[in-house]
């Protein structure tokens, strides 16, 4: 192949950027693979974990371990010394491996042919550029966090209602309750 891969954008004017981790032979057609890698392309790297971590197919799970690896290699590499929370996944892209060609018996003699596949996943992170972490930044303190908004919320109803309600026991009243609804239900019956 000439020149570099489309999505791969690792690449500008032949200068290497991004720090790479790559997971080869894994058997696992490259077309699976790449379901799960367009979930996560041009996404931040916290954010590309939780998908990965909930979404129920095989191959999350590798890209999760190449994920993993692409940010390790990052942070602990000499020469960029990278924050993790600052990183997103510039490019992740699944190409072939070698086909390991089977074959299965067919009736009359015949054989039918199995292709087990492989591929060959690679994800590269870089430091978000600075209107990047800025949209990140005002999208998480526009939408806060979701205990703080619940309080805000509870709290504007119950000024809305009237005051606050007294805090309940939560004691377990057990035996007392038992003893006087029986009580009652013999006062109703008349026994």
């Amino acid at each position: 192949m000439t020149g570099p891969k489309l999505n791969e954008a690792n690449r500008v004017a032949g200068t290497k950027s991004g720090v790479k981790s790559s997971a080869r032979f894994v058997r696992m057609s490259a077309s699976k693979a790449r379901v799960v890698l367009n979930l996560i392309r041009d996404v931040d790297v916290k954010r590309a974990d939780e998908i990965l971590q909930f979404t129920d197919r095989e191959a999350a799970r590798v890209v999760r371990k190449v994920l993993a690896s692409a940010v390790a290699n990052a942070v602990n590499d000499e020469n960029t010394q990278f924050d993790a929370d600052d990183l997103y996944v510039k490019a992740c892209f699944a190409d072939e491996g070698p086909t390991l060609k089977r074959m299965r018996p067919r009736a009359r003699g015949r054989a039918g042919h199995i292709n087990k596949r492989t591929c060959h996943i690679t994800v590269i992170v870089d430091q978000m550029s600075d209107d990047m972490m800025a949209k990140r930044d005002a999208k998480s303190s526009a939408r806060g966090s979701a205990l703080s908004t619940r309080r805000a919320r509870v709290e504007a109803s119950r000024k809305r209602s009237g005051g606050e309600k007294a805090p309940e026991s939560t004691e377990p009243t057990g035996e007392s309750t038992d003893v006087v609804t029986a009580e009652a239900t013999s006062e109703e019956t008349g026994n």
